[in-house]
């Protein structure tokens, strides 16, 4: 836990959960911080913690928070840690509740970072997701389950990243692929998250089969897997995430590493 993450040119690591490292145009991104041991949290349960903690991450430049409604993508010290970056990018509901240094972000909207690489601006687009199944019950603002939203990073000379948040819906992934041609990585929430109280159970993030279906739609050559392990609520892991990509025949797009290693975000 004490040993620090080297900055990388272009790579992304998984620390546990959702978290991810993404080091990109000189930046380091942080997204869906969530750093407390295991043990319970509300109705939910985390099994381990993660493989590096906020000082072996180190100062970051940007938090990317996909939604701050559940502990299992913003537990207590991801919060604190988000707290502490210059900015975090989430959604607007969730960008009011944790107060500065949070900016809210509509799908299809835009934030640009100056680039420490001279490279320009790394752009930042918001772009939906849906927590749950299509025909779930919406809010007033038309959210299955709560506010949540996926990420586009982009810029010139660099790899296009999409990072799904919880995101359950194929229709989505389809029209980002139409919106926003090109990807070139991504990263998955998977894992199958259930809770019986919600939907009759069925699954509020992608099952392995709908991600490597999302994957396939993404035309991504690069494919990290992330939310599979880590909670008890998660129903599937890795094993049945690696049988669905090697069923669908795209095994060699998934690339699966060790949490804390780094994992290239170019083919």
């Amino acid at each position: 836990m004490s040993t620090g993450l080297s900055r990388q040119e272009c790579a992304v690591t998984v620390l546990g959960g959702p978290t991810a490292v993404i080091d990109i145009g000189g930046l380091r991104i942080v997204s869906d911080p969530t750093f407390d041991e295991a043990g319970p949290q509300g109705y939910l349960t985390k099994t381990a913690g993660p493989a590096a903690d906020e000082d072996a991450v180190g100062p970051v430049d940007l938090v990317l928070v996909s939604h701050e409604a559940h502990p299992d993508n913003l537990d207590g010290r991801g919060r604190a840690f988000a707290k502490t970056a210059p900015l975090v990018l989430t959604g607007p509901r969730a960008a009011e509740r944790l107060g500065s240094p949070a900016v809210g972000l509509s799908p299809w909207t835009v934030h640009r970072l100056p680039r420490p690489d001279g490279g320009g601006d790394l752009t930042v687009l918001a772009v939906p997701a849906v927590h749950g199944p299509e025909d779930g019950e919406r809010d007033a603002d038309g959210n299955v389950n709560c506010e949540v939203i996926g990420f586009v990073l982009s810029g010139q000379r660099l790899p296009t990243v999409y990072v799904s948040g919880d995101n359950a819906s194929i229709r989505t992934v389809a029209e980002i692929s139409r919106r926003v041609p090109g990807i070139d990585a991504a990263v998955l929430h998977a894992g199958a998250a259930r809770v019986p109280a919600k939907f009759d159970g069925r699954p509020l993030s992608l099952d392995s089969r709908r991600a490597a279906a999302a994957a396939a739609v993404l035309g991504a050559e690069v494919v990290v897997p992330a939310h599979y392990d880590g909670w008890a609520h998660f129903s599937e892991g890795l094993p049945e995430i690696e049988l669905a990509f090697h069923e669908a025949g795209l095994s060699s797009l998934l690339r699966v590493a060790p949490h804390g290693t780094w994992v290239p975000l170019t083919h």
